[in-house]
């Protein structure tokens, strides 16, 4: 059957077809990898991580012109390893088929779920952790027993050619591959005809990429992100927000997909966080201009945006505070900032920031502050400080998003147990640990039944005394 739905032709030097076929058709010929050997996969590429660590910090410095070791090493290769070590470790028990029950008008016959391959898996990586956010989804791919494709970002690619290497010398390209180029080879990748495709970055993107793939029925998994909420209680220790909040908000310069994009405060403590807020930040981070620890915008065009953002706010009445007003930007690291009497006309308050601005929301209840939050599009991450229990449980019930941290930020995304991922425009389905095994998974009930064959009690022709009997012991 043909479709009537048709996307305009995109051009691409690179034969991607040639490449996705070889994946399929390595794939019919090994449709169900045995345990031993994906977990030699994830053990392969967990070695040649550590092996290669150095020249993926300075290849991922390079295309941020100024992103610091420590970052990658905690933000990119600590997760990348452990979520690698999680699955070897798991990996059988995640395979096993589940046992499920068969009902009694259905004996004698037992029932299972069989966890299968999809087949060929498209991975498409953002810019702003390019390693993590290619390993991550790879490990479970792999996990499932999948071949993958995955699309680096042209704006790393310094990174881009060292993890190509990387990948083509542990994996054939039947395997793992990796493709590379411009927007147009991005937008031929998406049209592929996967199994599964997973993308990470921009909501608008993401409707791009939800098009391409519904051409071919494609099921997808979007990780995208939008404006993550950060409350602060008023019984919350104001130092301890404020610092737990500017380690979340400068990671990376804000350039993360679940950096508190901004926080609602009570507003007779406004004056009181923004104050501790500035003394965390400057703890953390002594001086901007010339420290290594900060990383930088990943380019030109990104960092325009972020000052068009502040133009844009401070236009329109919001008060910007500097917080390190005493220095001269160098290159482009922009120093954090501090936004008071923000509205929603402002586009600080309609675009996800990516970058270390923080807008400041006052509040006087905490109805009113859910209600803030819920009245927006649904975030990929909300942060709640304060240690009333009852609260807690208020707020985890009574707002949607992809995931909550209590007490803290960003650190439920490294937990390899817990599932991640979107909700609404923040994204939809999961990966990570198990939660990724399923979604790169099919799980394909079986059901089986030897000679007896109890069935033809109610088969044709009907109206027999048995049939009767049948319906009224289980139809009541």
């Amino acid at each position: 059957m043909t479709s009537s739905f048709s996307l305009p032709p995109v051009h691409s030097d690179l034969d991607l077809q040639a490449l996705f076929a070889s994946q399929r058709q390595a794939f019919a010929s090994h449709p169900m990898p045995p345990a031993a050997q994906r977990r030699q996969w994830l053990k392969s590429l967990r070695e040649a991580l550590l092996a290669d660590q150095d020249a993926l910090i300075e290849a991922i410095d390079a295309d941020f012109d100024g992103r610091s070791a420590d970052e990658t090493l905690l933000a990119e290769l600590l997760p990348s390893v452990q979520g690698l070590r999680h699955a070897e470790q798991h990996l059988q028990r995640w395979m096993k088929p589940a046992r499920r029950k068969v009902g009694l008008a259905f004996q004698p016959a037992t029932g299972r779920v069989l966890y299968q391959p999809l087949g060929v898996v498209g991975i498409i990586v953002p810019w702003n952790y390019p390693l993590f956010l290619a390993i991550g989804p790879l490990t479970c791919a792999l996990a499932a027993g999948n071949r993958v494709m995955l699309k680096l970002s042209e704006a790393t690619p310094a990174s881009a050619a060292v993890l190509k290497a990387l990948l083509e010398r542990v994996f054939p390209a039947d395997l793992v591959s990796v493709v590379l180029g411009e927007v147009e080879v991005g937008q031929a990748f998406a049209r592929l005809p996967f199994d599964h495709l997973l993308f990470t970055g921009a909501t608008s993107i993401g409707r791009q990429v939800m098009l391409a793939a519904a051409h071919n029925l494609t099921p997808v998994t979007l990780e995208l992100g939008g404006k993550s909420p950060a409350i602060v209680s008023p019984s919350a220790a104001l130092d301890g927000a404020a610092e737990r909040i500017a380690f979340g908000k400068t990671l990376n310069a804000g350039q993360t997909c679940v950096a508190p994009d901004y926080v609602l405060v009570p507003r007779d403590h406004l004056g009181a966080f923004a104050e501790a807020y500035r003394r965390a930040v400057r703890r953390l981070y002594p001086s901007i201009a010339d420290n290594r620890d900060y990383s930088a915008i990943i380019n030109p065009r990104q960092l325009q945006r972020l000052e068009r953002l502040l133009a844009d706010a401070s236009d329109k009445g919001a008060q910007v505070l500097d917080l390190y007003p005493d220095e001269t930007r160098q290159g482009r690291r922009l120093p954090p900032h501090l936004l008071f009497d923000v509205n929603d006309d402002m586009q600080v308050m309609q675009d996800e920031i990516f970058g270390p601005l923080l807008p400041l929301v006052p509040y006087d209840r905490l109805e009113d502050a859910l209600a803030y939050i819920n009245q927006r599009p649904r975030p990929l991450a909300l942060y709640y400080f304060g240690y009333n229990r009852a609260e807690q449980d208020y707020v985890v019930h009574h707002t949607h998003s992809g995931g909550v941290c209590l007490n803290d930020t960003l650190l439920h995304v490294a937990q390899d147990d817990l599932p991640f991922g979107g909700i609404g425009p923040s994204g939809m389905g999961h990966y990570h640990g198990q939660d990724g095994f399923l979604t790169f998974s099919k799980a394909k009930a079986v059901l089986a039944k030897q000679r007896l064959n109890a069935a033809r009690l109610i088969y044709p022709p009907y109206g027999r005394a048995l049939q009767r009997l049948v319906y009224k012991l289980f139809i009541r």
